[in-house]
């Protein structure tokens, strides 16, 4: 019994390290623009297909198609930014018009890839690394389970380092608590605004090549950002840190429901807690409080 508790441990937090890189994209754009950017899933997905083909065609070595991966959807992300969130914030119009914006840029972006060439066909990544897991003890620690938790602590580490200790995150701080003020003190918002965008697509970028290395790759693979939107309201829109606790509290709670219960009662838990958290504190974990939420 412990072993098998140990077993759903370290798969929880190895699924839910990935679930936060995807969860802090949220709250990154949430904190500053108070919207919930659900094109997100579509960068993810850009940047799973980029590691993909620049491992397969390019042949390029891991590392390189992981920093293409990254840079790649932090591209999209800033376009996607400045193309479609851009003039609908410069007329001031309703949050409800970016989240319908969001929306439509996800779909737009998932029958771009399916019209292509590439197609809805799915795709597994190449052996990168020995299926052979590590043992320790009786437990087994799968090596790409091993290279999602460490990539991903790292990857926030260092996020957490640029928000807390240098000068834009100051600018990211104090915009999150009021663009008015903040512009009235000099912060040029937009460059923020164009910061976090990077930012949130380069974690994306990694999320996508990692989770596509876990599982498979195709067009709807940006729909597992259902569970990390979940995640970011468990542990409270607009904190990053509520992020990450939101998203390993996910991963844990659904690996223990499939290894102990069914993985058929995985997504019914999660979307149950949704709505228990909605209900009960509609701000998460560690979220603030917002006069529009959505």
């Amino acid at each position: 019994m412990s072993e098998l508790f140990l077993q759903q441990i370290i798969n929880g937090l190895s699924i839910g390290s990935v679930y936060a890189l995807m969860a802090v994209g949220y709250s990154l754009v949430y904190s500053i623009m108070n919207f919930s950017n659900f094109a997100h899933g579509g960068v993810i997905m850009i940047g799973a297909y980029i590691g993909y083909f620049s491992l397969t065609f390019l042949k390029v070595p891991f590392f390189i198609a992981f920093v293409l991966s990254a840079f790649g959807s932090g591209i999209l992300a800033v376009v996607m930014e400045k193309i479609v969130y851009r003039p609908l914030r410069k007329r001031n119009a309703p949050f409800l018009y970016f989240i319908i914006s969001a929306m439509g840029a996800s779909i737009f972006l998932e029958n771009v890839v399916i019209a292509s060439p590439i197609g809805p066909t799915f795709r597994s990544y190449p052996t990168v690394f020995s299926s052979e897991p590590i043992m320790l003890g009786s437990v087994a620690l799968g090596r790409i389970d091993l290279l999602m938790f460490v990539i991903s602590a790292i990857s926030l580490m260092v996020l957490v380092y640029i928000i807390e200790k240098t000068k834009i995150g100051l600018s990211i701080r104090a915009t999150s608590y009021s663009i008015k003020g903040s512009t009235l003190m000099g912060v040029n918002v937009d460059k923020v605004i164009f910061i976090i965008f990077v930012l949130g697509g380069l974690l994306a970028g990694l999320a996508g090549m990692l989770f596509g290395m876990r599982y498979t790759v195709y067009p709807q693979i940006g729909n597992i950002t259902t569970k990390s939107f979940i995640a970011a309201v468990f542990g409270g829109l607009g904190s990053l840190p509520g992020a990450v606790i939101g998203s390993v509290l996910l991963g844990l709670i659904e690996t223990m429901v499939s290894g102990y219960l069914s993985s058929q009662y995985r997504d019914l838990i999660a979307f149950a807690l949704l709505i228990l958290v909605l209900v009960v504190k509609p701000t998460g974990l560690m979220g603030k409080t917002t006069e529009d939420k959505a």
